[in-house]
């Protein structure tokens, strides 16, 4: 799948996530194919100096916003690829629940990412490579396993997890 057009005329300053208009997939291949973007996504945010992790939002089978990190381009640490992605479909569809949308993102969601997960109403989780240090599903605080969680979607880890783990890998084998 060819790399996604990057973001056309947004002001530095105007919230990132952008909604996309690629096809709709369907059935078992499309989340691969929906991995696949993210993973494009991923690649992109690198080619901006960012830390490579892409996240695509689909509902109906249909992709509703996809990004990479912006944290330095925005000057935002909030701006995390799951952040963008949320905050787009949101705006895009008129509502903050997104109770019948999935999210597919390249590496495990931060504790941030987790709790706007869960108050988004994500139905589905597909994630890629683990983060043991920083991630919060099946590491570290395990947010939608605690008694204060509101909602936990259902989680399906190791998805596209040798790519996505790769390109971390290089990002910042190639920083040191």
């Amino acid at each position: 799948m060819p790399d996604p057009a990057p973001p056309s005329g947004r002001p530095a300053a105007a919230p990132a996530g952008r909604p996309a208009d690629h096809p709709a997939e369907t059935g078992p291949a499309g989340v691969t194919s929906f991995m696949d973007l993210a993973l494009a996504e991923a690649r992109n945010a690198a080619a901006r100096g960012e830390v490579p992790v892409g996240a695509v939002l689909v509902c109906d089978g249909r992709v509703v916003a996809a990004d990479g990190n912006r944290t330095l381009e925005l000057n935002d640490p909030t701006a995390h690829a799951e952040m963008l992605v949320i905050r787009a479909a949101c705006a895009a569809l008129g509502s903050q629940r997104l109770s019948g949308c999935d999210l597919y993102v390249t590496l495990e969601p931060c504790p941030m990412c987790a709790g706007a997960i869960s108050f988004a109403r994500i139905r589905r989780l597909y994630y890629g490579a683990g983060d043991e240090k920083g991630g919060a599903v099946d590491h570290g605080v395990r947010f939608f396993a605690s008694p204060t969680c509101h909602h936990a979607p259902e989680v399906y880890a190791g998805i596209g997890e040798r790519p996505a783990g790769e390109l971390l890998k290089d990002f910042f084998r190639d920083r040191r």
